[in-house]
C-alpha cells in the first residue's frame, strides 16, 4: 500500500536530491559551448594583461614600489565599493546584456593604453583609472556570469558546467603566462594588451550567439507598494545569505581560508626569493608545475563530488587546502623545489575542486530572483577576507618572522573547514534541485 504525502508538506532536501534523468555530456551542449568558447578565449587573454599591466607600469612608465601599490588597491577597490549594488542590478535585469556590455567596454577601455603609447600621452595616472574602472566591470560581470550558468545548463548539471569552466581557467593559468611572456617579448607590453581586448569581443561574441533564452528578472507587483531600494534589496540579500544554514557555512569557511590564505600568500614570493634565493625563473617552474593540482582538479572535482558525495568533497577539499599550505614553512631550505611545487599542487587541486562543487551548490538552492544578489554577498564576504589577510601578513612578517607567519597561515588555513563540517552541508550526497 503506498502513502501519499500532504499536499503542503514541503519536500526534504534528501528528497530534492532524489535521481535525476541522465543527460549528455555538456560538450555536446550547444549553448554552454559557446558560453564556455567565450570565456575560455577571455581568461586567456586575461593572462596576457596580467603579465603585461605591471611590465608597463614598471618597464616603460618607471613605476614603483609605491605606484605598484596603489595599482594592487585600484585593481581591487570596486570589489569593495560596487559588488552589493551589482547584485541588485543583476538582479533587477537579463544577465546576458550585462555580460556582452562589459566585455565590449572592458575591451574599449584597454585599447585606450596602446593607443595612449601610441600617441606619446600614456600616464600611469592613466593606467590606474584605466585599471579601476576594468575592475568595477569586472565585479558585475562576475557577479552576472555566476547567475546566468543556471540559465544555460540544468540544475543537476552545474557542477560539471563551473568543472569545465574551471578547466578553461586552470588551461590559461598553465599555458597564459608562458604565452603571455613571449608575445610580450615579441611586441612590448603595450601591444600585448590588445590581444586581451579582442579577447574581450570573441567572448561577447560567443555570449551572443547563445540561443537559449533567458528568464526575465520577476517584475515588481505595484501592489506590494513602491518598489524596495537598491540597499532594501541588497540587505535582502545579505539576510539571505546569513539565515540559510548552507551558504552561511560556505561563506565562512571560504572566508576563513581566504584570510589564513592571504596570510602566508602576501610573503610566498618574499620568503622565496629574499630568504630562500631562488631566482624568477625557478618562481616561473614552480607555479607553472605547481598549476597541474588547478587542472586536476577541474577534471576531478565532479567525479569526486560524484563518487563520496558534495558535502564531503566540500568539507574534504576544505581541508585538505591546509596541507598544501604546510608545505611551503615545512620546505628545507637548501632544496625547497619540490615541496614548493607539491603545495602548489594540492593547493590548486583542493581550491578548484573545492570552488566546482560549492558554486555548484549554492547556485542549485538559490532561487533566480536572488542569484545576483546571492553571489554579490558571497563576493563581499569571501573576497573581503583578502586584503584583512594580507594586511596581517605583512605584520606577522616584520614581528615574528615570514616563516612563523607562513606556520600561522598554513594552521589557520587547516581549521577552516569546521563551519561546513558542522552544518547540514555534511550530509548532502548531491545538489540539490531548488524549491522555489
Amino acid at each position: 500500500m503506498s502513502v501519499e504525502r500532504a499536499p503542503d508538506v514541503e519536500p526534504s532536501l534528501a528528497e530534492l536530491s532524489a535521481a535525476v534523468p541522465h543527460r549528455p555530456s555538456l560538450w555536446r551542449q550547444g549553448d554552454f559551448m559557446k558560453l564556455w568558447t567565450g570565456q575560455t578565449i577571455s581568461q586567456f587573454g586575461d593572462e596576457i594583461t596580467g603579465l603585461a599591466l605591471p611590465l608597463l607600469a614598471i618597464n616603460i612608465l618607471g613605476a614603483g614600489p609605491g605606484e605598484m601599490g596603489v595599482l594592487g588597491v585600484v585593481r581591487f577597490l570596486p570589489w569593495i565599493l560596487f559588488t552589493l549594488p551589482a547584485g541588485v542590478w543583476v538582479d533587477r535585469m537579463r544577465r546576458r546584456p550585462i555580460l556582452i556590455g562589459a566585455d565590449i567596454a572592458r575591451a574599449l577601455l584597454l585599447a585606450t593604453l596602446p593607443l595612449g603609447f601610441l600617441m606619446g600621452w600614456l600616464t600611469i595616472w592613466q593606467v590606474f583609472v584605466v585599471s579601476f574602472l576594468a575592475g568595477t566591470l569586472e565585479v558585475f560581470f562576475d557577479v552576472a556570469y555566476q547567475s546566468y550558468l543556471p540559465s544555460v545548463v540544468e540544475r543537476d548539471e552545474l557542477v560539471e558546467g563551473n568543472s569545465k569552466l574551471e578547466l578553461s581557467r586552470a588551461g590559461s593559468s598553465v599555458l597564459g603566462p608562458t604565452i603571455a611572456g613571449f608575445l610580450i617579448e615579441a611586441v612590448r607590453a603595450p601591444f600585448a594588451i590588445v590581444f586581451d581586448a579582442l579577447s574581450y569581443l570573441g567572448a561577447a561574441l560567443f555570449v551572443g550567439l547563445i540561443g537559449r533564452r533567458e528568464a526575465g528578472p520577476t517584475p515588481h507587483d505595484p501592489a506590494d507598494g513602491k518598489r524596495p531600494s537598491m540597499w532594501q534589496e541588497a540587505r535582502a540579500g545579505i539576510g539571505y545569505v546569513a539565515t540559510n544554514p548552507y551558504l552561511r557555512s560556505i561563506a565562512a569557511c571560504t572566508g576563513t581560508l581566504n584570510l589564513f590564505g592571504n596570510i602566508g600568500g602576501v610573503l610566498l614570493i618574499f620568503y622565496a626569493a629574499e630568504e630562500l634565493d631562488l631566482s624568477a625563473g625557478t618562481l616561473g617552474l614552480i607555479f607553472a608545475l605547481g598549476n597541474i593540482g588547478v587542472l586536476i582538479g577541474a577534471l576531478g572535482g565532479g567525479r569526486i563530488a560524484r563518487a563520496i558525495g558534495v558535502g564531503p568533497t566540500i568539507i574534504a577539499t576544505a581541508a585538505l587546502s591546509g596541507l598544501g599550505l604546510l608545505f611551503i614553512p615545512l620546505a628545507p631550505r637548501d632544496d625547497p623545489f619540490w615541496f614548493f611545487v607539491a603545495g602548489g599542487i594540492i593547493g590548486g587541486f583542493t581550491a578548484v575542486a573545492y570552488n566546482v562543487n560549492q558554486v555548484g551548490l549554492r547556485q542549485a538552492i538559490t532561487p533566480d530572483r536572488m542569484l545576483g544578489r546571492m553571489n554579490a554577498t558571497m563576493r563581499l564576504i569571501v573576497w573581503g577576507t583578502i586584503p584583512i589577510g594580507a594586511t596581517i601578513g605583512g605584520v606577522l612578517g616584520t614581528t615574528i618572522g615570514v616563516q612563523t607567519a607562513l606556520w600561522v597561515s598554513a594552521i589557520g588555513a587547516f581549521f577552516g573547514f569546521v563551519p561546513v563540517l558542522l552544518s547540514p552541508v555534511r550530509n548532502l550526497r548531491e545538489i540539490p534541485a531548488q524549491a522555489e
